[in-house]
């Protein structure tokens, strides 16, 4: 199993909507990667205030890392990136992406 987690600085000011509709784009690899198994993501809620301005998470569990390497490099992750990156404070220094 590779689990992959992104950290995400969004800009303060996006709508509910637009995170939900991003996040629901994220979500929707799953329908072009068969060994994405989960994926699960929300806002920082912990109170010990660690996440230096991160605001929001998620993360994916593949089977392995082929499949891994097929979400990294499919089309619509390239579409689903740049909407992401529409809504990052700070441009790509708003992410972090860190594989196990």
């Amino acid at each position: 199993m590779i689990h992959h987690m992104v950290l995400l600085r969004i800009k303060p000011r996006t709508s509910k909507a637009t995170i939900d509709k991003t996040f629901a784009a994220i979500g929707s690899m799953k329908k072009h990667v068969k060994g994405l198994k989960s994926y699960a993501w929300g806002p920082y809620t912990s109170p010990e205030g660690l996440n230096k301005g991160f605001n929001f998470g998620f993360v994916m569990t593949f089977t392995n890392a082929k499949e891994r390497d097929l979400y990294l490099f499919h089309p619509e992750h390239d579409k689903v990136k740049a909407a992401v990156l529409k809504i990052l404070d700070g441009g790509l220094d708003g992410v972090v992406a860190f594989d196990f």
